[in-house]
C-alpha cells in the first residue's frame, strides 16, 4: 500500500472525529428522549420493532424504537422485554408497562448492562405481558425475518441443541443454546469471533457471489450489481450489526468506485463505512464489537497490503499463510482489547484459526446448501456432511481450547501503554517499506518510549478506588507499589475482575472490614491477629489497625473510643507512607486522606482517587 493514502483528508477527519468522540462525547439521551417519562405509572406505547427477538430467561426482548407514548408522538428507543410471544421484526406494535432504568452497577471489570445498552442508544427499558401488532412489516421485511427464522428452525430440528447453535452462529450470528462451557471454549481457542456474524461473512457472500456470476458468464456491471444485492440482502438477514453493515459499505464504496472510472481502494471503503457510522451513531465508538471490526480489518488490509507472499509458491500454501498472517495482524490489533475487556489472551488463537477459519466458511455453504436442499426434500443429501463438519469444528474448539496455555489471563492497559503499542505495531505492518520506514521511524519509536514512560509512571502512583455493589463496598488501594484490599462484603472473583480491570496484580493483603472477631485474620494476609494501635511495616509502607471511623450526617469524622466487649465490634485500618496517610471508614464507605480531606463513595458506583 503506497504511503500517500496517509495524506487522504478523509483519514484526518476520521481520526479528528473519534479523538473528540472519544474524549468530549458520552452516550446520554436527548431531552425528547422517553427515559425521562421513567415514573412508577404504567403507560402505553406504540413503536417499532428495531432488532431480531431474543429469548432470555423466559422472556423475547427486542429493542423497540417508540413512535408515541399515550397516545402522544415521543422518541427514543426501548429494550423491551416480553413474557408470552416474541415480536416480529419491522413489526409496529402496540404494548403497555412501566418504563425502568436499565439495571447497571459500575464495579471495575464487570458488565454493565446500563451501559452497553446506552451505547445502542437506550436508556430505558420494559416489562410487558404481550403486545398488539398495529401496523404488519413491509412484506420484504416479512420475507427476510421468515427466511431467517425458517433457517433457524430447520437447524434446531435437525441437529442437537449445541450444534443448531454453532450453525446459527456461524451463518447467522444466532448462537442459540450454547453451554457456557462451550462458549468459554470458543473464547480459549480464539474463535469467539466465529460465531459472530462479522465482515467476513459478507466478504464471503460477495465473493461467492461474484465466482457463480463469473461461471456462468454474467456482464461485469450487473454482475456487481447483483453481488451488491445478495450481499445486502445478507447483511439484513444477519441483523445489520456494526460489522456487516461496515463490511457492506466497503463493498458499496469499491463498486461506486468502479463505475466512477476510479480505484477507490479497499481502505478508503473501510474509511468511508467507519465515518458513516461513527456520524449516524456516535456512541459506536465506545462499543467494543464496532472497535475489534474496525481494528482488526484496518490491520489485515496493513498487513496483507505491505507483506506480500510469492506468486511462486503452491497455492494451497499462499492460502494458509494469508489465513496466517491475517490471523496475526487481527490477534496483534485486538491484543490491548483482549486485555483491557476480556483479561485475557489467546495463545493458540494464531493457530487454531488457521484451520477453524477455512472450517466455518465450509460450514457457512453446507449449512446453507442444508437449508436449500431441505427446501427441495433433498436435505439427506447435506445432512451428514453438515452434521460431521458441524461435530468436527466443535471438537477442534474444544481441541485447542484444552490446551495449557491456550488462554492466559492478563491485567489491563492504561491509555499510554495502549498508545506506546499501536505506534510500534504501525512501524511493524510497514517494515517492507523501507523508504517510509526511514521516514517515520525515529517519530514512532519515541512516541513509544515517551509514552511508556508516562504509563509506567501513572502506574507506580498512589492511587485507590472505592467500589460499591448494593450493600457491599470495599476499597482497593495502591501505595508505593504494593496493593491492599479493605473488603466489606464483595466476593472475592468480583475482586479479583477489579484488580487486573484496574490493572493491578494480586494484593499484598485482603482484609476484612466486618466484625472485630472476624476482622482479626485477613483473608489473604501476612500477618495474624493485628489489635488495634499494632502496625506491620515494608520499608516505607506501614498499615495499623485502628477502631473504626465513622462519619456523621453533617461530615465530621469520629472513631470508636476502645474495645466494649460487643460481639459486632468493628476495625478500621491506616496506611501510612511518611507524611502521608489513608484510613478506611466503617464499612467502607468513604477514606480520609491526611486527616483532612474525606473521599466518598457512591452507591454502585466506583470512585476513584490520587494521595
Amino acid at each position: 500500500m503506497h504511503p500517500d493514502v496517509y495524506k487522504r483528508p478523509i483519514l484526518w477527519i476520521l481520526i479528528a472525529l473519534l479523538g473528540a468522540l472519544s474524549f468530549f462525547y458520552r452516550p446520554t439521551p436527548s431531552a425528547q428522549d422517553i427515559s425521562h417519562l421513567i415514573s412508577k405509572n404504567t403507560v402505553s406505547l406504540t413503536g417499532r420493532v428495531e432488532s431480531f427477538s431474543v429469548s432470555r430467561n423466559h422472556t423475547y426482548n427486542s429493542v423497540v424504537e417508540i413512535l408515541s407514548v399515550d397516545h402522544h408522538k415521543a422518541k427514543g428507543r426501548v429494550y423491551a422485554r416480553f413474557s408470552q410471544k416474541p415480536p416480529s421484526w419491522k413489526d409496529i406494535i402496540s404494548f403497555s408497562g412501566q418504563l425502568q432504568t436499565p439495571y447497571g452497577v459500575d464495579l471495575p471489570g464487570q458488565f454493565n448492562w446500563r451501559r452497553h445498552l446506552a451505547n445502542q442508544s437506550v436508556f430505558s427499558e420494559v416489562k410487558s405481558d404481550s403486545f398488539q401488532v398495529i401496523k404488519p412489516a413491509w412484506f420484504g421485511w416479512r420475507w427476510v425475518r421468515q427466511l431467517r427464522r425458517s433457517i433457524l428452525n430447520t437447524f434446531s430440528a435437525a441437529f442437537p441443541p449445541e450444534l443448531a447453535g454453532i450453525a446459527g452462529g456461524i451463518l447467522l450470528g444466532e448462537r442459540g443454546d450454547i453451554s457456557s462451557e462451550l462458549y468459554t471454549a470458543f473464547q480459549d481457542s480464539g474463535a469467539i469471533h466465529l460465531l459472530v456474524a462479522s465482515g467476513g461473512n459478507v466478504g464471503f457472500v460477495t465473493i461467492i457471489t461474484l465466482w457463480l456470476g463469473s461461471f456462468i458468464g454474467l456482464r461485469r456491471r450487473f454482475l456487481l450489481l447483483l453481488t451488491l444485492g445478495t450481499a445486502g440482502f445478507y447483511t439484513l438477514l444477519a441483523g445489520a450489526d456494526a460489522p456487516l453493515v461496515r463490511a457492506y459499505l466497503m463493498a458499496v464504496g469499491a463498486c461506486c468506485g468502479y463505475f466512477l472510472g476510479r480505484n477507490s481502494g479497499i481502505l478508503q471503503g473501510l474509511l468511508l463505512s467507519c465515518l458513516v457510522i461513527v456520524c449516524f451513531r456516535p456512541a459506536a465508538v465506545f462499543d467494543t464489537g464496532f472497535q475489534m471490526s474496525f481494528l482488526a480489518t484496518l490491520a489485515i488490509i496493513l498487513c496483507l497490503s505491505n507483506y506480500t507472499i510469492s506468486p511462486k509458491w503452491p497455492r494451497w500454501i499462499q492460502f494458509f499463510l494469508q489465513i496466517f498472517l491475517a490471523t496475526l495482524a487481527s490477534q496483534l490489533a485486538l491484543l490491548p482489547i483482549f486485555c483491557n475487556v476480556f483479561y485475557k489472551i489467546s495463545v493458540t488463537g494464531l493457530l487454531s484459526n488457521m484451520i477453524l477459519v477455512p472450517l466455518a466458511s465450509v460450514l457457512m455453504t453446507l449449512s446453507f446448501a442444508y437449508y436449500v436442499a431441505t427446501l427441495l426434500k433433498m436435505g439427506i443429501l447435506f445432512y451428514f456432511p453438515c452434521l460431521w463438519g458441524l461435530e468436527l469444528f466443535k471438537e477442534g474448539v474444544e481441541f485447542f481450547a484444552d490446551f495449557r496455555f491456550s488462554a492466559l489471563p492478563v491485567t489491563a492497559w492504561n491509555a499510554w501503554k495502549v498508545v506506546a503499542y499501536y505506534s510500534l505495531l504501525f512501524l511493524i505492518f510497514h517494515l517492507p517499506q523501507k523508504q517510509f520506514i526511514r521516514k517515520i521511524w525515529k517519530a514512532c519509536v519515541s512516541l513509544a518510549v515517551v509514552a511508556g514512560l508516562l504509563g509506567w509512571y501513572f502506574q507506580i502512583q498512589n492511587r485507590g478506588w472505592l467500589i460499591s455493589e448494593w450493600n457491599h463496598r470495599a476499597v482497593i488501594v495502591r501505595a508505593e507499589r504494593k496493593t491492599f484490599i479493605f473488603n466489606d462484603g464483595i466476593s472475592a472473583e468480583k475482586l479479583q475482575r477489579a484488580l487486573v480491570s484496574l490493572g493491578l496484580k494480586q494484593p499484598e493483603s485482603i482484609l476484612s472490614l466486618g466484625p472485630l472477631k472476624e476482622s482479626q485474620v485477613g483473608e489473604k494476609a501476612p500477618f495474624i491477629d493485628i489489635w488495634p494501635g499494632e502496625r506491620v511495616c515494608w520499608k516505607n509502607t506501614c498499615l495499623e489497625a485502628q477502631w473504626s471511623l465513622h462519619q456523621t450526617r453533617d461530615g465530621k469524622i469520629w472513631q470508636d473510643v476502645g474495645y466494649s466487649g460487643h460481639k459486632k465490634e468493628e476495625i478500621s485500618y491506616c496506611i501510612k507512607i511518611r507524611k502521608k496517610s489513608l484510613c478506611v471508614g466503617s464499612q467502607a464507605r468513604f477514606v480520609y486522606l491526611n486527616g483532612q480531606r474525606v473521599i466518598q463513595g457512591k452507591n454502585n458506583q466506583t470512585v476513584s482517587f490520587r494521595w
